[in-house]
């Protein structure tokens, strides 16, 4: 008798839980494939220590392959699901597509940036949720600073130390705490003129910071935040980006070059395209995590909205810790249905507290209950994190350690550009890279702003006019000739429109979609950073490169690479890497 095949799509904590699970219980009496478009296992909660300089980016990433022995790991992004066939379509990291069969299926895509309707946000922020982000963050934030030291403009100087990060939750408390006291080390070697210091703005229309969390432990963040010099603001947001800065809702504008998005995320938009009943954007399952009338079909994570049975009438939240426990749930419920373990179980909880990390001895945490501030709650907090941490623990222990003797390392590695991570983007761990594979529609899914503004302006979350997803917004892609972002449709549109003479003359021509090739520029073009022929762009953006050489926000600078040859953002899928809480955030601490 051949072995039942058990795919699982993702490998943040709900998938990689799952997995490990599901090896273990069976025991190679099944086959067991992991779709992930990554071969590691990402712990977010310490990602933002990665974009400050304490961790190096490998020490918050675990092999799939070490790890899971058992299992068949299979690198894409899953793009469409056939329910009946039992099969699911995939692309390849090359762009290359294949097909997956299967007797169970577990989805446990994650979630991705949400989005609201603020003119500006999807071309000049950028967001948090994976290992491209924090690294282009990291170097974005050094050289800011550097460049501040070496301007003669005042003006200047504090527009490029002037860091804005929006979201209060978990994530931007976090970016906000350890980014000022990384810019804040980086000024005692390269000091500021006239003793200017870096201004690091925290923004959130909730009353107070970390509002999921106790009072008394928001107050402690809180007081940790002002202490430190982060000018926090609670009842304001971003009411319109630019690319000089922002306006925020109460009127002030604010000069900046940076603008954290953290507001929180939505689940991973592979769901909508099944057809199924929904919650919020979530798939609904049963207290088994398993989908009604579909025996076949588990969902765990972000993706999955599963009925909290401690608090009737509710669903669980969109945290790791929830996710995590998600995983074993689901694992021990398909090895049940295919006889392969003991009796089904329904998923429960309870929680055993949090822990927030503030950076250097400082942290917020409430083990079992019982508030806990300074050195104490820092301790708390990183032994939690090494004890959840599925491995690399000696290595972020040594890191720590050398982070309290020695200097942190002020450099720029240059691996990530802007238009690399935008913000909009259903794949936030994979970059954008010259060449890569096009844009992949699947059956029914949405991506996109159009997407983000029909599954967030049900929550008021946030300033500014709602516009229809068809409707053009100032600077906002779709608003025709305004402005076409790397790798988006428009862009892969108008390369399709040029003319034979055009690509005579050696411009770059896409091929159809998803061929994921494009003809290279030629050594001129290349030299003098042309864009591409038939890509609209506003007046000034052949200049588009700020001071410094850095390109503006998520638009490529002279020299980068065309954006036809950007693959676009498509309803591919990603891993259920910690998620946030509900509202406001996106890597929410586990339990302790």
């Amino acid at each position: 008798m051949s072995r039942p095949r058990i795919l699982i799509v993702g490998a943040g904590f709900a998938g990689y839980r799952t997995a490990r699970t599901l090896s273990r219980l069976t025991r190679g009496r099944a086959h067991i494939t992991l779709l992930n478009p990554t071969d590691y296992f990402l712990y977010l909660p310490l990602l933002p220590q990665v974009a400050a300089g304490v961790l190096e980016p490998r020490r918050v990433t675990v092999s799939l392959s070490d790890t899971l022995p058992d299992v068949r790991l299979v690198l894409g992004e899953a793009e469409r699901i056939d329910l009946d066939d039992r099969t699911l379509h995939y692309t390849g990291p090359e762009g290359e597509g294949g097909t997956l069969a299967y007797d169970r299926l577990v989805l446990a895509a994650g979630s991705v940036n949400k989005l609201l309707p603020i003119p500006g946000v999807a071309e000049h922020a950028h967001g948090f949720r994976g290992l491209p982000e924090a690294l282009y963050l990291r170097d974005h934030v050094t050289r800011q600073v550097e460049l501040a030291a070496s301007s003669d403009d005042p003006k200047t100087c504090a527009a490029r130390c002037t860091f804005v990060v929006v979201g209060a939750g978990y994530t931007g408390t976090e970016v906000a705490a350890h980014g000022q006291m990384f810019t804040d080390a980086q000024v005692r070697k390269h000091p500021l003129r006239q003793g200017m210091r870096p201004r690091w703005m925290l923004l959130d229309v909730a009353p107070r910071v970390l509002p999921e969390m106790d009072e008394r432990l928001s107050a402690t963040a809180d007081r940790v935040l002002r202490q430190r010099g982060v000018d926090v603001r609670m009842g304001t947001s971003v009411q319109e980006a630019t690319h000089e800065g922002v306006v925020l809702s109460d009127g002030e504008f604010v000069e900046t070059r940076t603008l954290v998005w953290c507001v929180g995320v939505r689940p991973d938009p592979l769901v909508e395209s099944l057809g199924l009943p929904m919650e919020k954007g979530r798939l609904l399952v049963d207290p088994h995590l398993q989908v009604p009338g579909r025996p076949e079909l588990f969902a765990c994570g972000d993706v999955a909205a599963v009925p909290d049975l401690e608090n009737p009438g509710s669903y669980t939240p969109m945290t790791a810790q929830h996710a995590w426990r998600h995983g074993r749930i689901a694992a021990e419920n398909v090895a049940a249905s295919l006889g392969l373990g003991g009796a089904r179980k329904p998923y429960r909880h309870r929680d055993l507290g949090f822990v927030v990390d503030l950076g250097g001895a400082k942290a917020a945490a409430n083990p079992l209950g019982v508030p806990l501030s300074g050195v104490p709650a820092g301790a708390v907090t990183r032994g939690y994190h090494l004890a959840a941490m599925p491995g690399n623990r000696v290595r972020v222990a040594a890191d720590w350690l050398l982070d309290a003797v020695l200097p942190r390392q002020a450099v720029q590695l240059g691996l990530v550009r802007s238009w690399s991570v935008p913000l909009d983007t259903s794949s936030p761990e994979v970059a954008r890279v010259a060449g890569g594979p096009g844009q992949r529609q699947g059956a029914g899914a949405r991506s996109g702003p159009g997407a983000a503004l029909a599954a967030d302006t049900d929550d008021g979350g946030g300033p500014g006019r709602y516009r229809p997803p068809d409707e053009p917004a100032k600077g906002r892609p779709g608003s025709g000739a305004t402005q076409v972002r790397p790798g988006s449709g428009a862009a892969r549109s108008h390369a399709q429109l040029r003319s034979e003479s055009e690509t005579a003359k050696g411009r770059p021509t896409a091929d159809r979609p998803g061929s994921g090739h494009a003809r290279p520029l030629t050594e001129s073009e290349t030299a003098k950073g042309r864009p591409a022929a038939g890509a609209p762009r506003t007046a000034d953006e052949p200049a588009r490169s700020r001071p410094g050489g850095e390109p503006a926000r998520n638009q490529p600078g002279p020299g980068d690479p065309p954006p036809e040859l950007h693959p676009a953002p498509g309803p591919v899928k990603r891993t259920d890497a910690p998620d946030g809480p509900d509202d406001s955030d996106d890597s929410a601490k586990g339990d302790s």
